[in-house]
């Protein structure tokens, strides 16, 4: 039998969602204020489940204190209080939408977990708006 068991973590950060192609005009029709030149900032919100079976040695699925310490090294310490777009490399060229964020941040986490256990991450940009990803 399979077990999911999450955490959830926070950090804050800023981004600008646009197109460098197009006018402002046309990013603020497909943006909205997200496309405001000098950038604006979410508090945002990530659950992180990891699914698995219960190691019975354990009772384990996997150490939560060990998926802490790689949520705070891979996604608290890489994009806390940062510009998206200017700080973080995989940004550079990819809009920093919540959908790209998340699968940052599901890529950043899988890399460091077990082959055996699934993932999925979700992400709160606002307490309404938020995106999952399961890698697929």
């Amino acid at each position: 039998m399979k077990v999911t068991v999450n955490r959830k973590a926070h950090f804050n950060a800023a981004h600008r969602l646009f197109n460098k192609d197009w006018s402002d005009e046309k990013n603020f029709e497909v943006f909205g204020k997200c496309s405001y030149p000098n950038y604006h900032g979410h508090n945002y919100e990530i659950i992180v489940a990891v699914k698995g079976d219960v190691d019975p040695t354990t009772g384990f699925v996997m150490n939560l204190d060990l998926l802490r310490s790689i949520i705070e090294e891979e996604v608290e310490e890489y994009l806390d209080h940062k510009n998206l777009n200017i700080d973080i490399k995989e940004f550079q060229s990819v809009n920093p939408s919540a959908e790209n964020i998340v699968i940052l941040i599901w890529n950043k986490i899988r890399a460091k977990l077990a082959a055996e256990l699934e993932l999925k991450v979700t992400l709160y940009e606002t307490p309404r708006n938020f995106v999952e990803y399961t890698g697929e």
